[in-house]
């Protein structure tokens, strides 16, 4: 499985309207709701479980990112926003510092397996400090699909 595979490319917030965490949650399915990703009956009930899920412990693994995350039953595919802020948000991240980079990930809940694969692609990518940094300085969507396709060849090839 590759980034490209996961993330919808019209679902790319460059620059996050928000600095509120449960802002930025609804700005980024919102943004997979109108590229087609989640029907958009879906948006609410979507919402609600990906702040659930925030409640019960922080998606903000530190470094300055976020991976909120939610499977459910009426999703068909599975289908990741990224949304970046340039003032950074606070995520109540493990290691109490602003995120400024956030990977929202929708799944179907009857392929478990495949949500388990894209938290490792996602995981392994963010666990590099060049991919976090250039994903940080993206300012368009265009330099955010160019750097997950980078990372999706040298992942292929290395």
């Amino acid at each position: 499985m590759k980034l490209m595979d996961i993330v919808v490319p019209g679902a790319i917030v460059p620059k996050l309207a928000s600095a509120d965490r449960d802002e930025v949650v609804a700005e980024l399915v919102d943004a997979l709701v109108a590229a087609g990703a989640a029907e958009p009956d879906l948006r609410d009930t979507l919402i609600e479980q990906v702040l659930e899920r925030e409640k019960k412990g922080s998606t903000g693994f530190g470094r300055g990112v976020a991976v909120p995350h939610v499977k459910h039953k009426n999703l068909t595919r599975m289908a990741a926003a990224i949304g970046l802020s340039p003032q950074g948000v606070d995520f109540n991240a493990l290691d109490k510092q602003p995120v400024y980079s956030v990977f929202l990930l929708l799944s179907p809940e009857d392929q478990p397996e495949h949500h388990l694969e894209a938290m490792e692609v996602i995981f392994s990518n963010l666990s590099k400090d060049t991919f976090r940094r250039f994903l940080r300085q993206g300012e368009t969507a265009e330099d955010v699909v160019t750097l997950l396709e980078e990372a999706d060849t040298q992942r292929l090839s290395g």
